[in-house]
């Protein structure tokens, strides 16, 4: 699993609920945008 490579969000206890989710959709769209450019020929 790719999110768990990222262990910075894994073991990370931010204050707010916010910034914990702020951090998912960081790594998500780095995950998006690197798979969106491997498939562009």
């Amino acid at each position: 699993n790719r999110m768990k490579a990222w262990r910075g969000i894994a073991t990370r206890y931010d204050k707010t609920p916010d910034s914990y989710l702020a951090g998912l959709y960081l790594r998500a769209s780095m995950i998006w945008i690197k798979d969106l450019t491997r498939a562009t020929p």
